[in-house]
């Protein structure tokens, strides 16, 4: 009789465990869920450019406008120099970057406490909606960066500035790391902002100020030696840098830096989707 139960057991297809393991990722459920990943993407777009009066351009026009001030601030008044690179091409560039990093870390951190109604209606891997918003917020970066080219373009038609396509192939694993580790931070914060919602003026403060110890309206040569370690332990600055010397043919690369970059974001999505899987399912009950 007992073999029989077990004989039984065997063909389950589903079976209900007490606990949610750290690590579990199964990338043939996720596939599955292409078109619920699909339909997110759609709604969050919707809900953030529907009735309005620019539409998705309003992703060109907000960068447009602030590195119109930056130039202003850091090149005009306090006299940033940008290495005989046109003022707002450079901080086009820098703020480009920061902008895909920025905006996938926040969304990302806001993504369960937003969709806590519809994990407690029906079952889906939790991790769909934070890959939504990575998906979104690449979208949205692909229009800057083809603005960011166009501009480029145009200044080395005029001569402004040098071209290289080798080191045009740079900007694409600067991007990967750049969106790996907003992606991997933002799932740490989307587990602590589901239970301390007060969390969530924190991070776009920290945000504020992580973005002026990134060299994103500045070269990293230009930091003080005394003080160039605090911007080397950000694993964003090298990014930057092999970022606008891919664009614009001028950084100060370290080989290390980059490494760096690399390991610091292989380690935080590694630990981010355990900590996600381990503790997303309990919130549910918190939320």
């Amino acid at each position: 009789m007992k073999d029989r139960i077990l004989q039984k057991n065997s063909d389950w297809d589903w079976e209900i465990k007490p606990e949610t393991s750290w690590w579990q990722l199964n990338f043939r459920e996720i596939f599955s869920y292409k078109d619920l990943i699909k339909q997110l993407v759609r709604k969050e777009f919707l809900g953030q450019y529907q009735q309005t009066l620019l539409g998705p351009f309003w992703a060109l026009v907000q960068p447009l406008l602030s590195v119109i001030v930056y130039v202003f601030v850091f090149n005009r008044v306090i006299g940033v120099p940008t290495s005989n690179i046109p003022p707002f091409l450079f901080n086009l560039a820098g703020l480009t970057l920061w902008n895909l990093f920025s905006e996938i870390f926040l969304q990302t951190s806001r993504s369960f406490a937003q969709n806590a109604d519809i994990f407690s209606k029906v079952y889906f891997p939790r991790i769909i909606v934070p890959i939504s918003a990575l998906w979104l917020q690449l979208s949205l970066f692909c229009i800057q960066l083809f603005f960011l080219i166009l501009v480029c373009s145009y200044y080395y038609i005029t001569g402004g500035i040098t071209f290289n396509v080798a080191n045009f192939i740079l900007f694409i694993p600067v991007i990967i790391i750049t969106a790996g580790i907003g992606f991997g931070g933002g799932l740490i914060f989307s587990v602590l902002t589901s239970k301390y919602r007060d969390l969530l003026s924190l991070i776009q403060l920290v945000i504020r100020l992580l973005m002026f110890a990134s060299p994103v309206f500045y070269s990293l040569s230009l930091v003080p030696p005394n003080a160039k370690w605090i911007v080397k332990i950000n694993p964003l600055s090298s990014l930057f840098e092999y970022f606008r010397f891919a664009l614009l043919g001028i950084g100060n690369l370290e080989l290390s830096l980059l490494v760096y970059s690399i390991v610091f974001m292989l380690i935080l999505l590694l630990l981010s989707i355990m900590l996600f899987n381990k503790i997303s399912d309990s919130l549910i009950d918190v939320l």
